[in-house]
């Protein structure tokens, strides 16, 4: 088997992502060289597309994210297969505890505060509630002590960071809205535009200024034709699946989808 060379990586994907690349190839070669399997950080799917690219079919990876369709997860790659515990992944669950009665948090404060402590967004995963007021996170067990300790405040309001066991992990809320949408073509751009109730035009400038993506990664090129799977994100806005394409009689385009608003 041989080493990666990242340069090779490089046309498959856009230049912004070139350091991801330069990481994940240094961890495929340290992975046979070493031969002794590697636990990633927490990886949105846009990473572990690149990851999934680099490694190809010379490496067996097996992924999870603290609870069932996590959206960022921990990547345990290896040249054998082992079977793997939600252990294994060394991910700890911690429910954020404040007055409830009196307070609200909000997934953005929530970000930005774990953001600001000094930490890489990659050591956590993803912030889940019930919609009741019921806050949860997921870390990397090797810094739960840093959380614990060091996280006081969400905000304005005083919290306690409490671990606890994976039975106790909230249901999330779905707040996906499911909508159809009638647009007169499939390029990206005419897309957001009929889903955000923007004009093309404003959407070609969030799409310079890298406020859209697709499958998670910056949409480079407008005329990208969207197809049922993909996933558009757009910011201040939200993101949607595409679930279902079909033409109308008219020469336009119903297109299903799932729809996440930005919440603060």
């Amino acid at each position: 088997m041989e080493r990666r060379q990242a340069s090779s990586f490089y046309p498959h994907f856009e230049q912004e992502e070139r350091p991801t690349i330069d990481k994940f190839v240094g961890l495929f070669n340290q992975l046979i060289f070493k031969q002794k399997a590697i636990l990633t950080d927490f990886l949105d799917p846009g990473k572990r597309e690149i990851l999934k690219t680099i490694v190809g079919n010379d490496a067996l990876i097996q992924e999870y994210g603290g609870y069932k369709n996590a959206e960022k997860k921990r990547v345990y790659l290896s040249l054998d297969w082992e079977n793997l515990s939600p252990e294994d992944y060394q991910i700890t669950p911690i429910n954020i505890e404040y007055p409830m009665k009196f307070e609200k948090i909000r997934h953005g404060s929530i970000l930005g505060s774990l953001a600001n402590s000094g930490v890489d967004t990659d050591t956590f995963g993803d912030i889940i509630t019930d919609g009741e007021g019921n806050w949860q996170i997921f870390v990397k067990t090797e810094l739960r002590d840093f959380f614990l300790e060091q996280i006081d405040r969400i905000g304005k309001v005083r919290v306690k960071l409490r671990e606890i066991s994976f039975k106790e992990i909230l249901i999330p809320e779905d707040t996906s809205l499911q909508k159809t949408e009638i647009i007169a073509s499939l390029r990206s751009d005419s897309v957001l535009a009929g889903i955000s109730k923007q004009s093309r035009t404003q959407i070609k400038k969030l799409i310079e200024n890298k406020k859209a993506k697709l499958n998670w990664h910056d949409i480079q090129d407008s005329n990208i034709i969207i197809k049922v799977g993909d996933v558009l994100s757009l910011r201040h806005f939200g993101r949607v699946e595409i679930t279902d394409i079909s033409a109308t009689k008219k020469g336009k385009y119903k297109v299903v989808l799932k729809l996440w608003r930005t919440r603060n």
